[in-house]
């Protein structure tokens, strides 16, 4: 460490004999910084001088002073240049750094550096570290070594959030525990949070709450007086004359209207006020997105999934509230160029109303409104320099700033919409501070009205508590928000089918197998006038199938125009789910539209951006194939099947206990079946099943009761759980139909009881598809790559795998080549980040090659053979599994496996007539309009598979495939 101080120091020393000139100084600084953190300079570390930076909005080019991939962009200022101001050219640079985007954001003026981390906290610096000061405060720059050690920031206000919001969060829960009510508890808690930023704030005498704790802990005084009789003087409108309370103001804004004191424990008291308390954080640094932090931890973990309710980083949030609010008011900024345009904007501005229709605890609101405050504050500035003084202080001697009442919120959590509330009235104290803060660095004398920042705002009438499905929207000018998060496969579940009647009865227009989410995007445009904007989150599903035909499809289609979005990313908080962000416009909007997507599977994964006239409803960044349509000769032809759901692992049988239980009654072998799942099939080095499952096929009761071997595991283990699960089927139908005597009712579960020795969806049509075939084609239903392979029907496909029944090459290679799984990729679902197959819209829109040769058949039949015989033995040299054949070529450098994929492409491409120079996607959807109109005008379509005009079919059938004898797995 002494040698890291030295060096340090010398750069110290160094900056010293600079003038501090941008141009003529910056690149040896920048040089020199990097030599004083163990570097040979920067070009020897893998960083770039200078490097450009490509706009495609304005098809220019910037230049940033240094740049250090995926670590660090550093923009240099002359000395003495307040970086503040350049806070805007700085993010803009790192949006634009794209891929490998830098983690860190620089700025520094040869006297100071201002330290950012955009994806944790947009508007303040996590750390400010003078140059004079580095020796001592380095680790601030801790990225800058070569082994990267994670830094240590001094204005981190994501942790210091986090760590007063878990104090707060054990006080809440320590009094759950002592079976205090809990909604008694949650306003206790929200009087002491409401207290300590107050008190951080200037809203209330410094360390009053620690005070009170100190005289309850040590002096013995009671906890229920003293905190009562605070939040009491906070309610009253008439202040203290005399004692501890007299410089305590009229609070007000409903959280103080009800008072219920609690007597505190002395470990309830330390978690307030003691050394260590949440009283001792420094609450003005704590962002007012902590209470999205205390809504999560007050809420037990199944009362938030079951709500979909979940934190979200600021970073995320300003990726909604950007293109939604801040855009368009600043495109019409940089436009007015008069008193009179700069005054009626702000008159606008001052009746601008914003809705969040799943406000949670406020965070989207907070946030719109501390922007829409800086929107305020860059009009006055600008008004400043357009007119004299003399009409400026005319026009601002008597200055407000815009009003929390101009924001509303929906939510059906009761203490949500309180944190809700409390975080907006909050707002305006802190919105005040800043405003002041940038008055004075801008020499503005300004008079603002600090007399309004107590009381509080009352904002009962705004943050309503009620169902956002079901309630009448207040009109406003903009919408935003995160609605929950949860998947159709458990609205019923988890909502209850009461429930989820009303919403799709409510809502016919949506498809019932649509994500929840999708009725708040639905909803949000139907609610929308001509030219205002919404931007909302949802899962990733939202751009596919169903979610896509309710909510984007509707937009896209009815006048909206998405203006901006993250076609999917993975989520900021604890749920562990990949989002997409939408921003759009109801009406149309002029200019390039910006698409971005998030490549990996965690939070630092880089990302890329793209700009585009069109950004179409499945938010692709290739050819947008959401259009296609179902092609009869596909969909009517059965060549493409989901594999047996089991349904219950009751049914399952390790494979050796299956061996003995077959050695010693071969009969069962009619019932008793390998069973392969898709982990196996691509991710173990055999291929080969570990289990297998009874299937008794269409057998009745007394049938299955002979073979008393694999009846009594069933039924010890299958029929208890079948029968409570129709049970609670019948207890939901039976409430549903209380409210509504014409509500839908399930019946999977009754039906499955039924015959519950049989599997829950057993796939008959596929089996007798592929029993007589010498092989059938198979593939992970849910994979990251496309890996499919030849499987003996001996094996049952278990569900996660999709069942091609063919046996021919060339079918496997038309299945196999990348022009297949491009469509694949671009028509499917998604299951977290990864592709899910399904046969509706990717098979059955597929269109096979419709004029192809015999010898073109052959050329791809070849060419599939030859790499499946390639992957097999390289498999076996190397003891590798086909996952991880196919990451290797993710890899740079040539490959045998890369060039057995290309000669397969190049084989399917030249049957389909694709020259080198087409686009893949946009020519299978040209291909997909053929085909449709050719079908509706009478045209026959080639369907699947070989072509009926190829009469030796078995030319085609090799002999290789994953199959079970009795030695072991033959390939």
């Amino acid at each position: 460490m002494s040698e890291v101080r030295q060096n340090i120091q010398k750069f110290v020393d160094f900056t010293k004999c600079l003038r501090g000139e941008e141009k003529g100084e910056a690149q040896i600084f920048c040089d020199r910084l990097f030599q004083a953190f163990g570097h040979k300079g920067v070009r020897e570390a893998g960083g770039y001088l200078e490097y450009r930076i490509r706009k495609h909005a304005t098809k220019s080019n910037s230049f940033v002073d240094l740049i250090w991939k995926p670590h660090l962009l550093l923009e240099m200022k002359k000395r003495g240049e307040n970086l503040f101001n350049h806070f805007k050219q700085a993010f803009d640079y790192w949006v634009h750094a794209v891929p490998n985007r830098p983690r860190y954001v620089v700025l520094c003026n040869f006297d100071e550096f201002r330290i950012y981390d955009f994806d944790r906290q947009i508007d303040q610096p996590v750390d400010t570290v003078r140059i004079e000061d580095l020796t001592r405060r380095y680790t601030a720059l801790n990225f800058l070594f070569p082994d990267t050690p994670p830094p240590i920031f001094g204005n981190d206000r994501e942790a210091v959030s986090r760590g007063a919001a878990d104090k707060i969060a054990q006080l809440f829960n320590s009094l759950i525990r002592r079976k205090i009510d809990r909604p008694k508890a949650q306003r206790f808690v929200l009087q002491i949070v409401v207290a300590m930023f107050a008190e951080d704030i200037g809203l209330l005498p410094l360390s009053i709450l620690s005070n009170l704790t100190s005289d309850c802990l040590e002096k013995g005084q009671n906890s229920y007086d003293l905190f009562g009789n605070l939040f009491q003087q906070m309610n009253n409108r008439h202040p203290a004359q005399g004692g501890r309370f007299q410089n305590v103001e009229y609070f007000n804004g409903g959280v103080f209207e009800q008072i219920n004191p609690i007597e505190l424990t002395s470990d309830e008291l330390n978690l307030i006020g003691g050394k260590e308390g949440a009283a001792t954080e420094d609450w003005s640094k704590v962002s007012p997105a902590i209470f999205g932090n205390i809504f999560q931890h007050s809420m037990s973990s199944d009362e938030r999934h079951v709500r979909g309710a979940h934190f979200t980083s600021e970073a995320d949030i300003m990726k909604i509230i950007t293109p939604t609010i801040l855009s368009p008011w600043r495109e019409r900024i940089d436009k007015a160029t008069s008193m009179k345009e700069i005054i009626s904007l702000r008159s606008e501005l001052l009746r601008f109303k914003v809705l969040d229709p799943a406000c949670g605890s406020g965070n989207f609101l907070y946030l719109s409104y501390r922007e829409l405050v800086r929107v305020e504050l860059e009009l006055i500035s600008k008004l400043s320099e357009i007119v004299s003084l003399k009409n400026f202080r005319q026009q601002t001697k008597s200055l407000t700033l815009i009003s929390p009442k101009q924001f509303y919120g929906i939510d059906k959590d009761s203490f949500g919409v309180e944190l809700a509330k409390v975080t907006l009235m909050l707002a305006k104290k802190l919105a005040m501070d800043e405003a002041i803060e940038v008055f004075d660095q801008q020499q503005l004398e300004i008079p603002l009205r600090q007399d309004e920042a107590l009381p509080l705002d009352n904002l009962d009438e705004n943050i309503c508590c009620d169902d956002a499905l079901f309630s009448n929207w207040p009109k406003v000018n903009a919408i935003v928000g995160n609605p929950p998060f949860q998947s159709k496969n458990k609205m019923i579940s988890e909502f209850g089918r009461d429930y989820v009647n009303r919403v799709r009865e409510n809502y016919p227009e949506i498809p019932g197998r649509a994500d929840y989410c999708v009725y708040w995007f639905r909803k949000a445009h139907e609610h929308l006038d001509d030219g205002q904007y919404a931007g909302l989150v949802g899962t990733n599903t939202i751009r596919q199938n169903y979610s896509r035909i309710g909510g984007l499809d509707y937009i896209v289609n009815n006048g909206g125009t998405i203006t901006e979005a993250v076609s999917t990313q993975v989520w900021s908080g604890d749920a562990a789910v990949q989002v997409s962000l939408v921003n759009w416009r109801k009406g149309k909007k002029k200019g390039r539209k910006k698409l971005f997507r998030q490549i990996g599977n965690d939070r630092n994964s880089q990302w890329e951006r793209i700009e585009v006239d069109h950004i179409g409803s499945s938010l692709s960044f290739k050819t947008d194939v959401s259009s296609a349509v179902s092609i009869e000769a596909n969909a009517q032809t059965p060549s493409c099947y989901q594999g047996q759901t089991h349904g219950h692992k009751g049914f399952l049988v390790e494979r050796s206990e299956a061996e003995k239980i077959l050695l010693s009654s071969p009969k069962l072998k009619a019932y008793l079946h390998p069973f392969l799942i898709s982990s196996e099939l691509s991710g173990s080095v055999s291929g080969l099943p570990t289990r297998y499952v009874i299937d008794f096929g269409e057998l009745d009761l007394l049938a299955v009761k002979k073979h008393k071997k694999l009846f009594k595991q069933i039924q010890s283990y299958v029929l208890p759980d079948r029968e409570k699960a129709a049970d609670r089927e019948t207890h939901q139908n039976l409430k549903a139909l209380k409210n509504d005597s014409k509500a839908k009712t399930a019946s999977d579960h009754t039906n499955a009881l039924e015959n519950w020795w049989q599997l829950f969806r057993r796939r008959g049509q596929m089996l007798l598809r592929i029993e007589h075939l010498h092989r059938y084609i198979a593939c992970g239903r849910v994979t990251k790559y496309p890996i499919f392979e030849f499987v003996s029907p001996e094996i049952r496909p278990n569900d996660s795998l999709v069942v091609f029944p063919f046996d021919d090459d060339y079918t496997f290679g038309i299945l196999q080549s990348t022009i297949h799984w491009d469509w694949f990729v671009g028509r499917c679902s998604t299951l977290g980040n990864a592709p899910r197959y399904t046969s509706n819209t990717v098979f059955d829109t597929f269109t096979w090659p419709q004029t192809p040769t015999l010898d073109q058949i052959r050329s791809v039949s070849e060419a599939a053979s030859k790499l499946r015989n390639l992957r097999n033995t390289l498999k076996n040299e190397n003891d590798l599994s086909l996952r991880e054949l196919y990451q290797s070529m993710e890899l740079p450098g040539k490959s045998p496996l890369k060039i057995a994929h290309a000669q397969l492409d190049s084989a399917v491409r030249s049957t389909y007539g694709m020259k080198k120079s087409d686009d893949t996607l946009r020519f299978l959807l040209d291909l997909n309009f053929e085909a449709a109109e050719n079908e509706r005008s009478g045209i026959a379509v080639l369907p699947p598979g070989l072509p009926s005009f190829v009469t030796k079919p078995s030319e085609f059938v090799s002999n290789d495939c994953i199959s079970m004898p009795s030695d072991g797995i033959t390939v």
